[in-house]
């Protein structure tokens, strides 16, 4: 009976050890998976991409349609695929008119589409934005805008700062031809949505802080009298406050790395660098709420206008991100897209 008890005693210290071992070699594999997606992330990202575009890349010299114009479906006027660059991939935009009459002097607003910097278009939208692809863009225009809607590169060709210095290239290449396509250039809105709100945060502060300029070595195409607003549709800015699924993506975007050390945290994070000359704000907060509100504290700080719409604050409600392109079956998002168009009128006026 003893010794059976023993024998009992060493199989289940085998058995422990085993499970020991077992779970040790599991955390390990686990450890070193972990290291690697997040000095690698654009292994996963480079899936997801996969899963967009099959073989084709996300990026191309050669613009998605056959460069043409006319009237669209919705009576709006649009030109595509104007090539306003040559040195990076996607350099192409389009510029959308309310009607067929090209020469009424409108305000300008340049639009920034999502995509975490590994996809969606100017055409596509953000892909991880649950909205019909282009409403909210053609409800913009419909209220009196010439739209100007901007591709840029996408990762893993290009990093940042390359989408800023692309969003610089798109303004200079308005600015030089605005006669000819009759753009207003003394009226502008700057806006972005996800990683376009990203873009158009940091360059807000380019053409109002000489010295963020400078660290991102980009001499900013407009002045900041001729920005009557920006726009900022929940973009994550507050990269040590980022959760680690967005941390993936934007730091993918500026190194291939989570690891930002303190000169590329500085580069990328422009809350810090803002000052009273930014330009009025108006700031939409979903997902990456925490970003807005950190930014709007800052503004308030130096005294610049903003305004903050956070449903979460105002209804109790978590909204999916991006949730104001939701503005055609969503009685919060129009609420918020209605703030939007009286606030953009006040500006433009």
């Amino acid at each position: 009976m003893e010794k059976d008890q023993i024998r009992l005693k060493k199989k289940g210290h085998k058995i422990l050890k085993g499970v020991g071992i077992a779970l040790c070699v599991l955390l390990l594999i686990a450890a070193g998976a972990y290291v690697y997606i997040t000095t690698h992330p654009q292994a996963i990202i480079g899936l997801i991409q996969k899963g967009m575009y099959g073989d084709s890349s996300p990026n191309s010299f050669e613009p998605l349609y056959t460069p043409g114009e006319g009237t669209t479906a919705n009576g709006q006027y649009k030109i595509n695929d104007i090539a306003y660059g040559t040195e990076y991939p996607n350099s192409f935009l389009d510029i959308t008119y309310p009607d067929s009459d090209t020469e009424v002097s409108r305000p300008t607003l340049f639009y920034f589409h999502g995509g975490g910097f590994f996809g969606g278009s100017k055409n596509m939208g953000d892909p991880m934005a649950a909205s019909e692809a282009t409403a909210l863009i053609d409800d913009l225009c419909a209220q009196g805008y010439n739209i100007v809607n901007v591709d840029y590169a996408l990762v893993p060709d290009c990093h940042f700062p390359v989408p800023l210095i692309q969003m610089n290239e798109a303004i200079h290449f308005i600015e030089k031809h605005k006669d000819e396509y009759h753009i207003n250039m003394d009226n502008i809105i700057l806006m972005g949505s996800s990683a376009g709100a990203i873009m158009t945060a940091q360059y807000g502060t380019i053409i109002t802080n000489p010295e963020y300029a400078a660290l991102l070595e980009i001499e900013p195409a407009l002045r900041p009298e001729q920005v009557s607003a920006v726009v900022i549709d929940d973009g994550p800015i507050d990269y040590r406050h980022m959760a680690l699924a967005c941390k993936l993506l934007v730091g993918n975007y500026v190194k291939g790395s989570i690891y930002l050390n303190e000169d590329e945290l500085d580069r990328y994070e422009c809350i810090p660098h803002m000052t009273s000359d930014y330009p009025a704000a108006f700031l939409l907060g979903s997902e990456y709420r925490i970003d807005m509100i950190a930014m709007g504290e800052k503004l308030q700080e130096v005294g610049a206008k903003y305004i903050l719409i956070d449903p979460l604050a105002e209804h109790g409600e978590e909204k999916p991100h991006c949730f104001v392109a939701a503005e055609r079956a969503d009685p919060i998002a129009k609420e918020a897209f209605d703030r939007l168009t009286a606030f953009l009128k006040e500006r433009t006026s």
